[in-house]
């Protein structure tokens, strides 16, 4: 594959330095975005509807004990805003209040986590990129300028491969990169707001 030979021979062009860089934060998008992955779709992903129907059905039995013990089996964030809520029945709202306050400041940094380096490794690729650019123009120029002319031709071929090289892998590292982290901002806003949303219904439930 023409594209597949373009990025191998940058890393062995004089440009392969920063090939090397965006190789490295290539890997580094990808374990963020797999961790961030696993924890948003898969630990908090987990269907907060038939857990909180499972939290109703206790509480509307007045089982108030078998729905800790439900919610507290959970390592979800809502699992455990749930779990703080129930453990504050019979203390005053600004109690409960303050309990759910306490799971949000401790579960919030974690549903955020990491994401937005995505974007800066994401970024960060593609002005290395646009380093390794200047970097062959500036070998292209020099070879127009002081290479003798038997060997100008293959010098200047070299300095505009290394220009495109880095530009293209650089590229290919981030665009990817900015669309994950977008995916995964979205997620952990969606997890954030579902938790504020069911455990505020929670809230009510039990004062009633």
């Amino acid at each position: 594959m023409q594209l597949f030979k373009f990025i191998v021979d940058g890393f062995t062009s004089p440009g392969s330095f920063v090939m090397w860089i965006i190789l490295f934060l290539a890997f580094a998008i990808l374990g963020v975005v797999i961790e961030r992955a696993w924890y948003l779709f898969f630990k908090c992903g987990t269907s907060s509807g038939s857990f909180m129907a499972g939290i109703s059905k206790y509480l509307k039995a007045g089982d108030y004990e078998k729905a800790i013990k439900y919610s507290s089996s959970m390592s979800t964030p809502l699992a455990k805003g749930v779990t703080a809520i129930l453990k504050s029945r019979g203390q005053s709202a600004k109690q409960v209040q303050k309990a759910v306050d306490e799971v949000f400041l401790t579960e919030t940094p974690k549903i955020t986590r990491n994401i937005a380096i995505i974007n800066v490794m994401a970024n960060l690729s593609t002005m290395l990129g646009l380093t390794g650019t200047i970097f062959g123009l500036m070998m292209a120029f020099d070879a127009i300028a002081n290479v003798p002319a038997a060997q100008r031709a293959q010098a200047l071929a070299t300095g505009i491969s290394v220009a495109m090289s880095t530009t293209l892998f650089g590229l290919i590292v981030a665009v990817p990169g900015i669309l994950c982290q977008g995916i995964l901002a979205s997620k952990s806003d969606k997890v954030i707001e579902e938790m504020d949303e069911k455990t505020a219904k929670l809230v009510n439930l039990v004062e009633e």
